[in-house]
C-alpha cells in the first residue's frame, strides 16, 4: 500500500532527485499549456518505481507548488492538479 511518509526519504537520493526533477519539469510544462494536469500525464515517460512517482507528485503538493482539485475517491492516476503559482 502506498504511504508517502515511507517513500519520502527515497526522494532525496540521487535517483529520487532525478525522478522528481523530471516529473516536476513535465508537470510545469503541462500546467503552462493547459492550466491543469492529470497525474498519469505528469508521470508519463518516466521510468522507475510507480510508488516513487506518486511520492514525487505528493512532494510537489507538500512544497506548495501544485494543488490537487479532485476528491479522495478518484483513482491515483486520475488525480488532477493545478498550479499554485499566480
Amino acid at each position: 500500500m502506498y504511504r508517502y511518509e515511507d517513500l519520502k526519504p527515497r526522494l532525496f537520493t540521487e535517483d529520487g532527485q532525478e525522478m522528481f526533477i523530471s516529473i516536476r519539469d513535465n508537470t510545469n510544462r503541462l500546467l503552462t499549456q493547459a492550466g491543469a494536469v492529470r497525474l498519469q500525464e505528469a508521470i508519463k515517460g518516466v521510468c522507475g518505481d510507480s510508488w516513487l512517482m506518486l511520492a514525487c507528485i505528493d512532494r510537489m503538493v507538500e512544497r506548495g507548488e501544485i494543488r490537487e482539485v479532485t476528491c479522495s475517491e478518484v483513482p491515483a492516476q486520475h488525480r488532477v492538479f493545478v498550479s499554485t503559482v499566480v
